[in-house]
């Protein structure tokens, strides 16, 4: 499951569980997150920006292969979430606190910005490891996030498995911390300097779609420039 709290022109959005808990994408963690978005998206004004962490070893450990849900179900639903946080009207930010695995690093990668701690935490598209295709629009998610052609190679098609300094270097994150506590702070500091631009939310999401128009496609999502 996940929570939303709103603290100014920041909302929070954490992904909880026990300490041990995986946070892996089902219907119902899914679910959360979309209704978390809605709930964000309505009470958007400008300057909103969103903050995505997760409590715990994992930021995300990808899908769910233990639920009820069909890899069918799994692979819709999560299309939906990631066409739902590329129209999001604000500003995101991802801070992995933890691993971030197959499905789970695509989440952190729907992120604008990405924040990692280096004491903790692996990121790996490890599909090629367990046989399994992605789906077009993860395909065309890392496409549009990892802009380096042989850290596009590496990370689809060796499946590394990379700590944060190395994840920098790729082109995967953003900026690495030295641990949990300094990586949320230098997250939330964004999120306070983001909001401080006081954007209009709808533009900034008809800007995002623009920047990645073949992602948008696979995803269905449309954009008509407002001039």
């Amino acid at each position: 499951m996940c929570s939303l709290e709103k603290r100014g022109n920041l909302f929070l959005l954490t992904l909880t569980g026990d300490g041990v808990d995986e946070h892996r994408l089902n219907s119902t963690l899914v679910s959360s997150i979309r209704s978390a978005l809605s709930d964000a998206s309505l009470h958007s004004t400008h300057g909103s920006v969103l903050l995505t962490i997760a409590q715990g070893k994992f930021f995300c450990n990808g899908f769910d292969f233990n639920t009820t849900d069909t890899i069918f179900q799994m692979i819709n639903q999560v299309k939906c979430m990631v066409a739902e946080f590329i129209s999001l009207p604000m500003p995101t930010i991802a801070v992995i606190t933890g691993h971030a695995i197959g499905a789970g690093l695509g989440l952190a990668l729907c992120h604008d910005y990405v924040y990692m701690r280096r004491d903790h935490g692996l990121l790996s598209m490890n599909e090629i490891h367990k046989g399994l295709m992605l789906p077009d629009y993860g395909v065309e998610l890392i496409r549009a996030k990892v802009v380096k052609r042989e850290s596009l190679r590496d990370v689809l098609l060796r499946g590394v498995k990379v700590k944060a300094d190395e994840a920098v270097t790729m082109g995967l994150v953003d900026i690495a911390y030295e641990d949990r506590e300094s990586a949320v702070e230098g997250g939330l500091r964004m999120g306070e300097e983001l909001a401080k631009m006081r954007w209009n939310g709808e533009l900034y999401a008809q800007m995002r779609k623009a920047l990645y128009p073949e992602l948008c496609s696979v995803l269905g999502l449309g954009f008509k420039p407002k001039l």
